[in-house]
């Protein structure tokens, strides 16, 4: 399968076949890569990307996390990831930015010598969680120990934890799985940070243990520009099953409601009245239909790809 033609591979295109990597690069056997999640949308002004900058800037967090020195500045990142959906002519869909310790002396502290190898790939995307309102089950394995890693950068390796608690999954009903943390306390899912709804206040997990969402943050800018309070609190499984809405988030996801938990329906099951709100204003976000959040769409030249 080859869903675009070219990728951005160390600064230059190559066809999507041709970018390849060393079977000893550093970041295949060692997970010292990171990378970011990002989504283009067609809207009525052309394809434009969402919230760039912010993705970018969190990329070069993760990346100073590993002690990885990124070999280009943040404007020149978010100018190839622009080049990158232009040059394929991407209405809408994902982007994946991926920067890791290539190929040379082999060890577990990345050697000084070792090249940082960055590419930029894009492809059209279809729903991440195939169902107006899912069904999930706490994982048996907890999110990562705030102590053992940095638990607020986007690296590679982290995604075992995720991978681990959805292959748990397959062949079963659910469609993701809830991590709770070290201490009992709801985390987030495999790949999306949770809100529950309580008499019309929004509920999110405090940073520390989860990734800082860029989607998070946009929904809890929404939630407060409709007057609906939002706070950062740690809460139980048990809090899930009493509120009377949830909903995860997050690039991939987007918004979507949370139908049960462990088989016990939260609310009456259906997709509730806030999360359905947030669910179109940010369609309407992300496709240019809202005036306050103009700045944050990146528009694509699709001339300056060619």
């Amino acid at each position: 399968m080859q869903p675009t033609a070219h990728i951005w591979q160390n600064g230059q295109f190559v066809p999507w076949q041709e970018a390849n990597t060393h079977v000893l690069s550093h970041g295949l056997h060692y997970g010292s890569g990171v990378f970011e999640g990002i989504r283009c949308y067609e809207t009525p002004q052309g394809s434009a990307i969402f919230k760039l900058a912010a993705h970018v800037a969190r990329l070069v967090y993760s990346a100073n996390a590993l002690g990885m020195q990124l070999p280009y500045s943040e404007a020149e990142l978010c100018q190839a990831i622009t080049d990158t959906v232009a040059k394929n002519r991407l209405q809408a869909g994902y982007i994946r930015p991926l920067a890791y310790y290539g190929y040379g002396a082999l060890g577990v502290m990345p050697s000084k010598e070792l090249p940082i190898e960055v590419v930029i790939a894009c492809w059209p995307w279809a729903d991440y969680l195939e169902a107006p309102a899912v069904d999930i089950k706490i994982s048996d394995f907890i999110r990562i120990h705030p102590q053992s890693s940095v638990a607020d950068a986007k690296i590679c390796g982290h995604y075992v934890n995720s991978l681990l608690a959805r292959t748990a999954l397959r062949d079963t009903h659910y469609h993701e799985a809830l991590l709770l943390d070290h201490d009992g306390f709801v985390a987030e899912g495999s790949a999306e940070n949770i809100f529950i709804v309580r008499e019309g206040h929004l509920i999110t997990t405090p940073l520390g243990t989860i990734l800082p969402g860029i989607t998070r943050a946009t929904v809890m800018e929404m939630a407060a520009n409709r007057g609906y309070a939002v706070s950062e609190e740690r809460f139980t499984p048990a809090a899930v099953l009493a509120a009377d809405e949830a909903f995860f988030c997050g690039t991939a996801v987007e918004i979507v409601p949370i139908r049960s938990l462990d088989d016990q329906l939260i609310g009456n099951g259906e997709p509730g009245l806030i999360s359905q709100q947030l669910q179109q204003a940010y369609q309407a976000i992300v496709h240019d239909k809202d005036a306050d959040f103009m700045d944050a769409l990146t528009r694509v030249n699709f001339v300056a790809g060619v």
